[in-house]
């Protein structure tokens, strides 16, 4: 992964020429003015500025290379997102169309029991044979004397005799 640059480097403009002329020894003077005592940094000799163009040269070509790598996954991951969501869509449509069939069979098996159901016409047909055959029913009772074989209040008389026959009004 540690390739060479062959092409000249572009960062150039970051770090200064390096001349010999009248300005270079007012440059060094401020330098040697200000000496900090700076731990863990190394001066740069003057010799080493075009090995560091060439290592910022390579560093960049690096970061390009990676900033590229970086907008291709995004863009594969937004068409990963996108499948996966017309791919939830579509699961969540088939889940529907299971519930309403689940839903129409149910319906459809309601149906076919109230179909069953007798109409207004039997019911109506039903309750008057039901009337016919009681009032038949209760003549006969009464007519064959069997009145007294039916519980005390539901013949309409009594089988006992009044203790005192009811008074007459004068």
């Amino acid at each position: 992964m540690t390739e060479t640059s062959p092409a000249k480097p572009s960062g150039g403009a970051f770090i200064p020429p390096t001349s010999s002329s009248s300005s270079a020894p007012s440059a060094a003077t401020p330098v040697a003015a200000a000496p900090s005592p700076s731990v863990g940094k190394a001066e740069l000799p003057a010799s080493g500025a075009g090995h560091h163009a060439d290592q910022l040269a390579r560093i960049e070509d690096k970061t390009a290379r990676i900033e590229d790598k970086y907008a291709r996954s995004e863009a594969l991951l937004s068409r990963v997102e996108e499948k996966v969501e017309s791919a939830s869509a579509r699961m969540n449509d088939a889940a529907r169309q299971a519930d309403l069939s689940s839903l129409r069979s149910e319906v459809r098996t309601l149906s076919d029991r109230v179909g069953r159901l007798p109409g207004t016409g039997a019911l109506v047909l039903t309750a008057i044979i039901t009337a016919v055959l009681t009032v038949a029913l209760m003549v006969a009772v009464q007519r064959l004397n069997l009145d007294r074989m039916l519980p005390h209040g539901v013949g309409g008389q009594s089988q006992t005799t009044p203790a005192t026959p009811p008074a007459s009004n004068p």
